[in-house]
């Protein structure tokens, strides 16, 4: 019988952020290693279905309340959503030790098909290549979407690259923009057994220059 100590459990992966401006009142709970189960609210019908499709298809646990200046209009909810919830994401993976750090999907939808690429360096930066030629789907500006892939990249320390290859349907779009986020996220976020115990990074910090 080997005398060998066994491993540590690793500590969850959970964090909650509340994050309050003169413009909204945001909570954020996240779970990177949970089954996808969500709550969430934030008085925005089209953005509440976004963020149930990234929990859904992520496998992470989402709850996100938030209250904002609606009356004026969606900007101020959509941008501080997205960074509460990048906030959120940072907070839970620590010093990102052990996690394979790089995911990429392709998703179709229907006619649509978009891929997203990520690598969660603690270096943010955001490439967005998705047009629509709507204005709005619902009472949701369509311009909002890069706002809030854009802060979620700038708070969760995120390389994200959003490329929508072609596609008609401006919801298809959005959604398959979502659902690959999603997907590539999950790949991310996984545990590299052979390296559980490192930082995924030849500098051994994940951050700073490359």
């Amino acid at each position: 019988m080997s005398n060998a100590a066994a491993p540590s459990a690793r500590s969850p992966r959970r964090a909650v952020v509340e994050r309050t401006t003169k413009e909204t009142r945001i909570r954020v709970a996240v779970d990177l290693d949970g089954t996808g189960v969500y709550k969430v609210s934030t008085g925005i019908g089209f953005l509440d279905h976004m963020l149930e499709q990234l929990s859904r298809h992520s496998l992470i646990d989402l709850e996100v309340e938030a209250v904002g200046d609606l009356h004026i209009d969606f900007h101020h909810t959509t941008e501080d959503t997205g960074i509460a919830i990048g906030e959120a994401v940072a907070k839970a993976l620590g010093d990102r030790k052990g996690i394979q750090r790089y995911g990429d999907a392709l998703i179709p939808m229907d006619e649509t098909l978009t891929r997203v690429a990520i690598d969660l360096s603690n270096r943010p930066y955001l490439i967005w290549k998705v047009n629509f030629t709507r204005d709005k789907l619902g009472d949701m500006d369509t311009e909002l979407f890069k706002e809030w892939f854009q802060a979620f990249a700038q708070a969760a320390g995120a390389t994200l690259h959003v490329e929508n290859l072609y596609g008609e349907n401006n919801h298809h779009i959005v959604e398959s923009s979502y659902k690959a986020l999603a997907r590539a996220f999950r790949a991310a976020v996984e545990i590299d057994p052979r390296k559980a115990d490192a930082v995924p990074s030849t500098k051994g910090v994940l951050g700073g220059s490359l």
